[in-house]
């Protein structure tokens, strides 16, 4: 038995939430679907291919013009679909002009999650990779990172998207500075005025 008392889990109330739900296979589909249904997120919009997500994305978009269209949080989508993979939608997303679109969270789901898939969705700017078949686990937990440890944009040359980098690491090596911190003073000039 241990004195220290456990943490608590932390709860989250998803019901005013929405998430795009982009997968091609229906039993699929339907399976994330109750599955986000019973973690209570509050809207959960699908369709079966990049192409549709794109209009579905469009229309959001409006939602400055009309309090009727519900704004998107988070898209999950199936990387490899037959009318329309979720590599073109994620190219999409990220190269889009209005922010509200550029920024959203994408979640990559797929069975063919090898390196080079992983690789390809991250450099694509994915925020999160899940491997099919879906667990409940492996969905709350891609949906909570991205919720509790959503990383910074960066736009460099030719990427956009979440900083990959998912650990800062002390350096290891000589240091090569010519003034050592500790004797960097730092003064202030007055200024007259």
């Amino acid at each position: 038995m241990s004195i220290f008392k456990k943490d608590e889990p932390v709860l989250y109330d998803l019901s005013e939430m929405t998430i795009l739900l982009v997968e091609d296979s229906h039993y699929m589909q339907s399976l994330m679907i109750l599955m986000l249904k019973a973690f209570g997120v509050g809207d959960i919009m699908a369709c079966s291919n990049a192409q549709e997500a794109i209009d579905i994305l469009k229309v959001t978009q409006a939602r400055r013009k009309s309090r009727y269209v519900t704004n998107v949080d988070i898209v999950l989508t199936d990387w490899l679909m037959p009318a329309g993979p979720g590599e073109d939608l994620l190219k999409w997303i990220r190269s889009h002009k209005d922010d509200s679109i550029r920024f959203l969270p994408v979640v990559v789901v797929s069975a063919y999650t090898t390196e080079k898939v992983v690789s390809r969705a991250r450099d694509l700017g994915a925020n999160e990779t899940l491997v099919k078949p879906v667990s409940g686990k492996g969905l709350a937990s891609r949906i909570c990172a991205v919720i509790d440890k959503a990383r910074p944009f960066v736009s460099i040359d030719d990427y956009f998207g979440p900083d990959r980098r998912r650990q800062s690491l002390e350096f290891e090596g000589p240091d090569r500075r010519m003034i050592k911190q500790e004797q960097v003073k730092v003064t202030r000039e007055k200024t007259v005025g």
